[in-house]
């Protein structure tokens, strides 16, 4: 991984790149911002031309639907680009957006790498009583793809676990984590277990940084698109998606019912605004969570509607963050990588009865029904908007 990231930074030397300069702040005013949709008939360079004579600038490729980020100037443009038969259709590239509540953040003073605080267990890994599996299941060799802001690549709690990652924002850049929520995330799921800092669901979990979210905690849906296709193309197990928009785009949707046909579990946060659940947890392939405190109760920003599948610890959450140092953040993006990890040490153990196609192989809905089927119970008895299913637990979720 270390040789495949140099190899980035003499590229990027070669051609005169900055890295600072390359990825740009997310602009809060995205209306230009478009996804077009092409008839596959047409090759890279006539789907090109389309865009250059209506005015617009091509942004990125998104290879796998043959579609292409765009920035188009006015509403004309758009008009035009529509009314062309070789459009399918044009979607907004919206904002997406982290999912920790600021305002609840609480840091740790900087550590540096020495010394390090020695390991704790967060009570959220205990909650889920992920501890009394690893005597027999850690996640070996289990990909978690973490499309997030990146992760901190030489956090020292975490580099073990970390066997490569994506650049979305701009492939010349490493995944790097300039932002923090993504490391947090990735603590979650797969903190190595070592005599430092803390330890995570699967200590064993093999770790991917797809980087869509620049430093801000923001970024373009295109980019989480392409996220989502390189872990389609790189054999992926997992996706945790801590983040969302309250927009239904089709694009979008597609998207993850892509990654869903390619058998990859997704898992995603439920949101933060106390109403309803925001995309793309709100998909039906993918496993949506909400948010409880250590009194197993709901957090009351926690999103929460018919969409929620499952409820995980995401309240006062200590986990690695950038920097090679620690933080206790809050949100359900805390709560959703608890079920990523947790879907990570299924994946160790046999498929039995839960094969629904008897290939003796674990697809999406047959690790989403075992987490489902051995659940804490919280709230009204069996399903409820709230809690979805209930409490994940790791412990019983690896019982046949």
């Amino acid at each position: 991984m270390n040789k495949f990231f140099s190899s980035l930074v003499i590229i990027a030397t070669v051609f005169g790149l900055s890295f600072a300069a390359i990825e740009k702040p997310v602009q809060a005013n995205v209306n230009g911002r478009k996804i077009i949709v092409f008839n596959q008939a047409l090759n890279e360079k006539e789907k090109d031309e389309l865009i250059a004579r209506a005015g617009g600038t091509k942004l990125k490729n998104l290879d796998l639907i043959g579609a292409k980020a765009v920035w188009l100037p006015n509403r004309a443009a758009t008009e035009k680009l529509k009314a062309n038969s070789n459009v399918i259709r044009i979607d907004d590239d919206v904002l997406v957006e982290t999912l920790d509540i600021k305002e609840e953040i609480r840091g740790v003073k900087k550590m540096g790498i020495k010394p390090q605080p020695p390991e704790t267990l967060p009570w959220g890994i205990d909650r889920v009583d992920a501890e009394l599996v690893w005597p027999t299941i850690r996640g070996a060799g289990i990909k978690v793809g973490v499309i997030d802001t990146g992760i901190d690549l030489s956090h020292p709690d975490l580099v073990l676990n970390i066997k490569g990652g994506y650049n979305a924002i701009n492939p010349l850049n490493s995944p790097n984590d300039n932002n923090g929520h993504g490391t947090h995330v990735a603590g979650i799921m797969g903190a190595v277990d070592n005599t430092i800092g803390v330890i995570g669901v699967g200590p064993q979990i093999n770790l991917y940084a797809i980087k869509v979210l620049g430093a801000s905690g923001s970024g373009y849906l295109s980019d989480v698109i392409e996220g989502l296709d390189w872990a389609i193309v790189n054999g992926m197990n997992v996706v945790n998606m801590s983040l969302g928009t309250s927009d239904d785009i089709l694009s979008f949707r597609e998207a993850v019912q892509r990654v869903n046909a390619a058998g990859i579990v997704q898992v995603a946060a439920a949101g933060n605004s106390g109403g309803s659940v925001i995309y793309p947890a709100a998909y039906p392939e993918v496993i949506a969570v909400s948010a409880t405190n250590n009194t197993n109760t709901i957090a009351s920003w926690s999103s929460r509607g018919p969409e929620v599948d499952l409820a995980a610890p995401g309240v006062s959450i200590y986990s690695t963050y950038k920097g090679q140092t620690y933080k206790t953040l809050s949100g359900t993006s805390m709560a959703s990588p608890h079920v990523a990890g947790t879907a990570g040490l299924v994946l160790n153990t046999p498929v039995g009865s839960y094969d629904l196609d008897a290939d003796d192989i674990w697809d999406p809905i047959e690790v989403q029904n075992k987490l489902q089927d051995k659940v804490v119970d919280l709230g009204s008895p069996g399903f409820d908007s709230l809690y979805g299913w209930g409490l994940v637990n790791a412990f019983n979720a690896v019982q046949p």
